[in-house]
């Protein structure tokens, strides 16, 4: 699949102006609010006419067609469920209105565990539960293209721990593409295949995610204080003291325990803050997670701190320390140095099932 946009629309203080070819895979627009996101999927729904526009989903156009025309799905933040309907009407109601079959009613309903849910009405579900119907109504409405505005944007911690791994499904299991909004960096470098960032509806930075989530040239654009790289790891074994080992490619490195059996692969956020660089493999330290590599890149702030990109044999890690600290240690591009990592500093929430990069 690919979707190409080009828009332009004015703002009162801004105007939108994007030119891209998105390819398949779940696609984040990342940025602050008001800087354009949700303008780009309604104008891809047919819910808002910008000043310009030329959108085609393999090749096919859709500016001029109605919104019911264009074959895609939309999930917005709020669930938007019929609440006097039960769960299973509301998930029917696209292929009743079209009188048409229901298609991969119980292939849908297994991906978003819902099965017990179908005769409840919608009051009674709670927030995570109503977003996984609205994803499922979304799906059996046969898209060739799902728009997810910010659906986790309005749950606790507890409901979003609780829906990601479903939506992480979705993007695995379906190859269904997504164009997925969120201003939450963390979600973002679990979910995306492909990231575009924007800012006052300009493309500040368009690319693979873990290509973006590693560039320090980025990192202002995505936040410092969130910034991070994901690394793709291999479940190893699960230790009797209560951790997991991984494989990554530059070693092993040591997680509070994950579930999942050996063989499986996951993506692992782990942000720039926590990680400390030493220029000799340190000894003595409680710190389980000792990872070589290159640096590849270093990256100054206007403040005091600095960006080092981490080159580990092909993918990369971020590490964020003050300036005194780089100079003390002579940091510079193609030094081998050490990164070292506390395993507690890696929160559940930032674990999640890999997926296929580009």
């Amino acid at each position: 699949m690919t979707l190409e946009l080009r828009l332009n629309h004015a703002f009162p203080d801004f105007r939108l102006e994007v030119d891209l070819v998105l390819p398949g895979g779940l696609t984040c627009l990342f940025g602050r609010s008001g800087s354009g996101k949700t303008t780009i999927v309604n104008a891809v729904a047919g819910l808002l006419r910008p000043d310009g526009a030329e959108i085609r989903l393999d090749g096919v156009p859709l500016q001029d067609l109605p919104p019911h025309r264009r074959e895609v799905g939309y999930v917005f933040q709020d669930a938007r469920l019929f609440p006097h309907m039960t769960v299973a009407e509301n998930l029917t109601y696209a292929a009743r209105i079209r009188r048409r079959p229901v298609e991969d009613f119980d292939r849908i309903i297994g991906l978003l565990g819902i099965g017990s849910l179908l005769p409840r009405r919608p009051g009674t579900l709670s927030g995570g539960e109503r977003q996984r119907v609205a994803i499922g109504r979304a799906l059996l409405s046969r898209p060739r293209l799902l728009l997810m505005d910010e659906p986790l944007a309005a749950l606790d911690e507890a409901r979003k721990a609780e829906i990601l791994p479903y939506i992480e499904a979705l993007r695995d299991e379906t190859g269904l593409p997504v164009l997925y909004v969120s201003h939450s960096l963390p979600e973002v470098a679990r979910l995306a295949t492909t990231i575009v960032v924007l800012e006052a509806g300009k493309v500040a930075a368009f690319g693979p995610a873990a290509d973006i989530l590693s560039d320090p040239q980025t990192a202002p654009h995505l936040g410092l204080r969130d910034a991070g790289a994901v690394l793709t790891a291999r479940i190893e074994a699960q230790e009797p003291d209560g951790l997991t080992r991984l494989m990554t490619v530059a070693g092993p490195i040591w997680l509070p325990r994950l579930e999942g059996i050996p063989g499986r692969e996951v993506r692992v956020r782990i942000a720039a803050q926590d990680v400390i660089l030493s220029r000799a493999r340190p000894e003595g330290l409680s710190a389980l997670n000792i990872l070589p590599g290159t640096i590849s890149a270093l990256h100054e702030g206007q403040g005091p701190g600095v960006l080092v990109r981490l080159d580990l044999g092909g993918v990369f890690l971020l590490a964020r320390l003050t300036r005194r600290s780089a100079l003390a240690l002579e940091l510079a591009p193609g030094l081998q140095v050490h990164a070292v990592l506390k395993s507690v500093a890696v929160a559940q929430a930032d674990v999640g099932g890999a997926a296929a990069q580009g």
